[in-house]
């Protein structure tokens, strides 16, 4: 048992800022976020002064070299993870690292549609092949930062799976908005994908999840995708959007989906459907159907009704926070009371502390990751085949 564990945060924007409110609130753990370093060291003293964190380093590089560090948690852009990871592995940290575990970036290569994205599934299977052969050498502890699988709903879901012994048929998860207003989001050479990799990763990995899951409480080995069917579209290239008027949808996209359905197959005869959208406006939608053989079951993570706020007048909350992603802050909004709660953010890094500290696996772990990153580039592939794709 570690007495003391602390943490170095790679990163100072979004996903950073969600991964050092939810470890603050860590407890019956020893746990001290020691030092944070980012790509900007402007932002990284700005993050360490607004969160009182005694260390800036210079580089992330150097915060992985840094002795006194136990467990790194990678909050950078989507391609620097793979590097980041890796590296901190070999240095004998723990991590914990943002979705997704990695892709394929850098400039889509020539030809047609079907050979780049067999490519891309090349070269971000490669990848994960990497991260994973740095971890079994290591024997540190890789942690998934799926927030997904500890928000409260289902959890909840995955307990009464437990107790009423029910398998699952179908299920059905969204994750979607009106369009992240990251700048490299807006490429796929620095996002790796769109909606899908972007958002739907949270979804995917809530499946996989439930799916293992219940397979452990009926003693069976957990169920294989053994394909995935997927349409994608990029609706800012729609007429629909040019003839707007308006830009209440993020429209400024460069060669990124924005639009995703995804059908799996597992081997057990079941189905599951992940749909991801950068074109809903209506504030962040994140909903999970369970269809059982003796139960059904809907999360509303958000937005829920637990609170509804109403203000004909825009301005009357000044900057109290609502909900994430709302376009407008007039009319009825679903103003959650705690909304980082309800998405999984403290309970996810509780489990992380205690893994570190007690030394066992967590509950979204580099098999989760792997598997995610996989679907969703033979997705792609389906996409844009046409056609169904064998895992």
């Amino acid at each position: 048992m570690t007495a003391a564990v602390r943490v170095g945060i790679i990163g100072a924007g979004f996903s950073a800022s969600l991964h050092a409110t939810a470890l603050g609130q860590v407890r019956g753990v020893d746990l001290t976020i020691a030092a944070v370093a980012s790509r900007s060291r402007q932002r990284a003293d700005a993050f360490a002064r607004s969160r009182g964190i005694p260390t800036v380093h210079a580089s992330p590089e150097e915060l992985i070299d840094d002795p006194s560090i136990d467990v790194v948690c990678v909050c950078a852009p989507n391609t620097a993870h793979a590097q980041l990871v890796v590296r901190a592995l070999r240095a004998g940290k723990h991590v914990i690292c943002e979705k997704p575990l990695t892709g394929a970036f850098g400039p889509r290569t020539p030809g047609s549609g079907i050979e780049r994205a067999l490519n891309e599934r090349q070269r971000a299977a490669e990848s994960t092949q990497e991260i994973v052969a740095a971890a079994e050498k290591s024997g540190r502890i890789f942690m998934y930062a799926e927030n997904w699988i500890y928000a409260p709903a289902l959890t909840k879901i995955v307990r009464l799976l437990e107790i009423s012994r029910g398998r699952v048929l179908d299920i059905r998860a969204e994750e979607s908005h009106s369009g992240s207003h990251a700048p490299l989001s807006r490429r796929r050479e620095s996002a790796g994908g769109g909606a899908l990799l972007m958002l739907g990763s949270h979804p995917l990995g809530a499946v996989l999840h439930i799916k293992r899951m219940e397979a452990t409480f009926a003693g069976v080995r957990p169920p294989r995708v053994t394909s995935v069917t997927a349409e994608t579209a990029r609706l800012y290239g729609s007429e629909a959007v040019a003839s707007a008027g308006h830009h209440w949808l993020v429209s400024d996209w460069d060669d990124v989906e924005t639009w995703a359905n995804a059908v799996l197959a597992f081997d057990d005869g079941t189905r599951a459907t992940v749909t991801a959208s950068f074109a809903m406006l209506g504030g962040i939608r994140n909903q999970i159907e369970v269809y059982a053989t003796n139960g059904a079951y809907r999360a509303d993570l958000t937005p829920n009704d637990s609170l509804l706020a109403y203000t004909p007048d825009d301005k009357a909350f000044g900057a109290e926070y609502l909900h994430e992603k709302l376009e407008t802050r007039a009319g009825w909004i679903f103003a959650s009371p705690d909304e980082d709660w309800v998405r999984g953010y403290p309970q996810e890094m509780q489990d992380f502390a205690e893994c570190v500290a007690w030394e066992r696996a967590p509950a979204s772990d580099l098999t989760i990751a792997a598997q995610v990153v996989d679907i969703i580039y033979a997705a792609y592939l389906s996409a844009e085949k046409g056609a169904r794709i064998d895992l």
